[in-house]
């Protein structure tokens, strides 16, 4: 039986999840993969690191994620410092998991805590979008330097295994061109206005039922699926594209009667993000487009995620899935885990 000590950065929706999962599936990964997986360490913003050398209590750390706050501090028996990065400087685990909330201005502090654990000889598997989106090549470098592993299946279409498909499912295939829809909340809102309905009241209905933020932002202005899109650019393309460099129009100028006149010429509107390579240059763009309804983007509805791989040997290749959600999420962040053991 081998022991694996993590460190979970982050303990809001996804971190609790994650949490959650481990807890759920530590006998089957007794007993399927000899692993004895240990959380040591767990921080947030608002109140901190705490550290156990022998291992924090699951569900000690989900009844405290249960209280007003989420008290992180009111663990008992732990060590404790004010900042994740400081708990990171001190301690030492096999794998840091990085679920703090993404910052896409310079993806703090969450580039901090993976450079400080690669640098510390650290696996690192991230859900954050941010360090990825912005600096996902140097970061492979630093990681490759020190001999460990950086991976960030959950950064794009949650557990569904997208990067993974690509890096090792098609290894030696030469990528020629990606399109998907990379984010679920704008997904959720197109399918429904297909039905008749109004983007305000669409909008409202995919808050409350969690699919959206209080401020949507990020989502309906096409902030998180251009993320995703530079994520693929470097682990696909191996391009570093700056955000300015990817074209960007999000749905809320796209209205009810333009989603009907698509439908009179069958056609449906969807948020697609594509990368293609032009000569030397990638092309890649954010924006609604008006598809046939013979396209596999087209059908695919709700909050489902999906992308479409056209590559020198397969001609087309779709992968479709869940794109958001905190089982989801977690999923994609164990199969990183158990791929940095192999």
């Amino acid at each position: 039986m081998r022991t694996l000590r993590l460190i979970l950065a982050g303990f809001g929706v996804v971190g609790r999840g994650f949490v959650q999962l481990l807890h759920d599936k530590q006998a089957y990964l007794r007993q399927a993969y000899e692993l004895d997986m240990r959380l040591v360490g767990v921080g947030n913003s608002r109140h901190g690191f705490i550290y156990r050398e022998e291992g924090l209590d699951l569900p000690t750390l989900l009844d405290l994620a249960q209280q007003p706050g989420r008290p992180l501090n009111k663990y008992p028996d732990c060590q404790r410092w004010e900042s994740i990065l400081s708990g990171l400087r001190e301690c030492h685990a096999d794998i840091l998991l990085e679920a703090i909330s993404t910052n896409l201005r310079d993806a703090e502090p969450s580039l901090s805590h993976i450079t400080t654990a690669l640098r510390k000889g650290m696996h690192v598997v991230s859900a954050n979008k941010g360090p990825g989106a912005l600096a996902a090549l140097d970061l492979l470098a630093l990681a490759r330097q020190q001999g460990v592993q950086l991976r960030m299946e959950a950064s794009v279409m949650a557990g569904t295994p997208v990067l993974s498909t690509l890096a090792e499912g098609m290894a030696g295939a030469n990528v020629l061109s990606v399109r998907g829809i990379l984010n679920g909340t704008t997904n959720y809102i197109l399918s429904a206005m297909a039905e008749g309905r109004e983007y305000a009241d669409v909008l409202a209905e995919a808050q409350a039922k969690g699919y959206a933020e209080t401020d949507p932002t990020a989502d309906v202005e096409g902030y998180d699926a251009l993320a995703k899109t530079l994520i693929l650019a470097a682990l696909v393309f191996h391009q570093q594209l700056k955000p300015e460099q990817v074209a960007r129009r999000g749905i809320t100028e796209v209205s009810l009667a333009d989603i009907q006149q698509a439908a009179q010429e069958g056609k449906r509107i969807k948020l697609i993000a594509m990368i293609r390579r032009v000569g030397d240059q990638l092309e890649a763009s954010v924006a609604p487009q008006a598809l046939p309804l013979d396209e596999i983007l087209a059908r695919v509805n709700g909050s489902t995620n999906a992308l479409v791989v056209q590559s020198d040997t397969l001609a087309e290749v779709a992968i479709i899935g869940p794109g958001a959600g905190a089982v989801e999420t977690a999923q994609g962040m164990l199969a990183d885990v158990l791929a940095c053991v192999k």
